[in-house]
This record gives structure tokens, sequence and C-alpha cells, in this order.
């Protein structure tokens, strides 16, 4: 059921076209494990205290469209505080304001091409940037000697990056940087593919071998790993559900940003975003066209989030056709989203895992319009559409006329956002399991 012949193209997540173009053939022993050294941690998790308030956890992310794995992860760095977090990232750069116990390591950038075809570099060029990246991330691992090494997505994603991955996991399974556990990070929805038995077999291989622990960003009762990942009762592993990672609006975030904006009690005000700007730019376009036909009870101001990564003629286009009017801003990022989500009236949206948890956790009223590329963003929707948390968009909503009344009607209505009783607390809860053994 959950799975079907699909291309293998996929969004944020990971694309099988283009890790098996670029991903080297590697063949996995059984991990060789020093029994005696690592037990002695095993049976004593107070151990991976001994260093106090210390502790050193790397966390590895790569990000190769949007911003969702990388503000996700940065989430989790920043809830881990006190103990020192070395974030390795190798993504196109970002720019987040980072907290003071948490440090970048970046390594040479690497994405896909927006056809999700493959990667951006290649031929002799990549072959030098993988040999570089995973020596730069080997020698992190040899410096910091961490308790804890959190992956991100892989083994479920990013096979295209085993090359510098794989070697890491096995040296921390000999033992080679003392006793550091391996957790793998994971969302709540993994995207369909075209051979689902081949992918789970080569996921549970991976992760029953090379990992200590498997965390699940989501609730439960929402999204469990067995829907999309239906073999997940062979994972070996402890597995545990932190809830949803979402930061919070900032007390009093409402009413100080609409102050500073200059608005009043009866201004309204719909902040319109496309997550990281390589897709969803149709979106804000079409908000744009259908604005002069909007209908509300008074003022209305759009603020517009591009993302960082939209295309600069695209965003200058943007902010061209949007120039008429001064109740229109353009930018490209807000590092206090959730402040902005938490002052708006009405969101306009992609369904990103981020930004869909964010409307979440600022009771705004929203439209969510999903990522075609493959199930994730749609079951999302559909399945927070089902409990009266937000509003699905298609693409025939695009018509100016029918999104202006859309949003129009948003604006009037007094009802609040049917929110369930989600947990969003998945920062605080990775930071405790991840810090805190056994699961």
């Amino acid at each position: 059921g959950v799975f079907e012949a699909l291309p293998d193209v996929q969004s944020d997540s990971d694309s099988d076209l283009a890790e098996s173009a670029n991903a080297p053939s590697i063949t996995f022993h059984p991990a060789q494990i020093d029994d005696a050294a690592i037990a002695v941690v095993h049976a004593n998790p107070l151990l991976l205290h001994e260093r106090g308030a210390g502790m050193t956890i790397v966390l590895y992310c790569q990000h190769v469209l949007g911003l969702g794995h990388y503000m996700r992860s940065l989430a989790i760095a920043e809830a881990l505080g006190p103990h020192r977090v070395v974030f390795v990232s190798g993504g196109p750069p970002v720019g987040a304001v980072l907290p003071p116990h948490v440090v970048e390591e970046r390594l040479p950038a690497l994405a896909m091409d927006e056809e999700f075809s493959g990667l951006t570099v290649v031929g002799a060029e990549l072959e030098a940037m993988k040999a570089d990246r995973a020596a730069r991330f080997m020698a992190v691992m040899e410096r910091e000697r961490p308790e804890a090494l959190v992956v991100e997505l892989y083994p479920f994603g990013r096979r295209a990056f085993e090359f510098e991955l794989v070697p890491v996991l096995e040296a921390v399974r000999r033992g080679r940087f003392g006793a550091t556990r391996t957790v793998c990070s994971l969302r709540d929805i993994l995207v369909e593919k075209s051979n689902p038995e081949k992918y789970q077999s080569r996921v549970l291989g991976r992760l029953n071998s090379l990992f200590d622990a498997l965390l699940i960003h989501s609730d439960q009762r929402l999204f469990s790993l067995e829907e999309t990942f239906p073999r997940a009762g062979e994972i070996a592993i402890p597995v545990a559900y932190s809830g949803f990672v979402t930061p919070r609006p900032k007390p009093g975030a409402r009413e100080g940003l609409r102050t500073a904006l200059g608005l009043d009690v009866s201004d309204k005000l719909v902040v319109a975003s496309a997550g990281g700007g390589k897709v969803g730019g149709e979106l804000l376009v079409a908000l744009a066209e259908a604005w002069p036909l909007l209908k509300a009870g008074g003022p209305v101001r759009l603020q517009m989030f591009t993302g960082p990564f939209l295309d600069e003629d695209a965003f200058q286009r943007l902010v061209a056709m949007t120039s008429w009017c001064p109740e229109i801003t353009v930018d490209r990022f807000a590092g206090n989203f959730p402040d902005w989500l938490a002052a708006a009236d009405v969101s306009v949206s992609l369904a990103g895992y981020n930004t869909t948890m964010n409307i979440l956790a600022a009771r705004v009223a929203a439209l969510v319009w999903p990522f075609a590329q493959n199930q994730e963003q749609s079951l999302r929707a559909e399945r927070l559409a089902g409990l009266g948390a937000l509003e699905v968009l298609t693409p025939q909503d695009f018509a100016p006329s029918v999104l202006a009344e859309r949003v129009g009607r948003l604006l009037d209505s007094t009802a609040s956002p049917a929110i369930q009783a989600i947990a969003l607390d998945g920062a605080t809860e990775t930071a405790r399991l991840i810090t805190q053994w056994p699961f």
C-alpha cells in the first residue's frame, strides 16, 4: 500500500537516482567492535557524563536542496547546550546564527541540482571534493573524540555520501575515537522508493550494524515509522520517538513584532514563505498575482520570505512585481521566523517538516501547498488538515480569484486552528535522550 513504483526523485531528503550515479560501491562487513571496551560503557551509562557538562557531541547533517534538514539539526544542536556540539554540515551556506556552545565545521559544499538528477559537482572535481570531505570529517572525529555521533537521515537517505560516512562509522565501531555512541536522527515521513524491499534491506543492514540507536522526530500517534518503513519491526537497536522538533515563538513575540511593524489591533498580517527557496517560488508568484483581488475587513500587510537559495533573477522579478504595493515586503530569510508566524494572522507556505511544525507551534491559521515531487509533504499536510490544524492548497487554487478568496476567508475567520495535543518538544527530548543513556 504505502509504496508504489515511482521515480526515485525527491526533495530535500535524498535521491537514489543521484546516489547511484555518484556513490561508490561499498561492501559492508560485520562491525569490528572491541567488545570488552565498549561493554564497559554499555554497562554504565553514566560513564558518558564523566566529562561533566563538557560532553562532546558531533552532529552530522548534509542538506542537499532546502533548509529543512539543516534547521532541524540546528534546533537539536541548540537544545544540547551546555554540552559542546560540533555541527558538521556539507550543504550550501545558510548563515544561521549559532549559540556559543555550537561550533560549525563546514565541509566543501555539495548539493543536488534543481532537476534532482545528481550532485551539482561532477567528474574529477567531485572525486577530489569527496576525498577532501572524507579526510576533514575523519579529522574532526580524531580531534573531538566525541561521546556521541549523531547522523541526520543516513542510512534512510544520503547514500551518495557513504564515501565519508561509512569510514567514520566503521572507525567508531572499531573504537578508534574511544567509547562513541552513534545515533541516527530521522524525521517523521520517508519518501517512496522504486524498489522498497531492496531499499529497506540496505537500510536495515547499515542501521543494525553501524548505529547504537534510532531517534525519530515525530509524534508516534500522528506518524509512526512503520507507515513509510514497513520493516521497522526488524530494527535491532533501541528506537525512540522524540516528538516533533520545532522552535517556539519567543514569549510576547506577537505583540512585540506587530508593534515594531506599526500594526494596529485591527490590522492583518499575512506571512508567505517557500522554505529554502529552490522550489515553491510559484506559490509566492501566485499570491502576488492574487493580492490585488484580496478582500478583507481592514488593512493587510504581506511579508514574503523567498528562502536563501532562490535564484537571484527570480528574487528580483518577485520584488519588481510586488513593488506597486507598499504593504508587500519581500525578503530572503528571517532568523526569527517562528516569531513572524506568531505575529501573523495567516501563513501561506509549502508543507515541509519545519514550516509545518512552526505553524503548529505558533497556532496560526495556515494554507499549505505540498511539494509534489514525492509523498512526504502531501501525507503530512492531509493528515494535519484532517485534524483541522491547517488547510491544503492545490494547483487549481493558484488562480488569482480563488487564492485571494481562500486567504481572505481565513483572515476574516474568528475560529482558531484545531491544534491537537501534538508533541512539539522534540528538540528538548532529543537532547535528553542523547545525553542520558540508555533510551
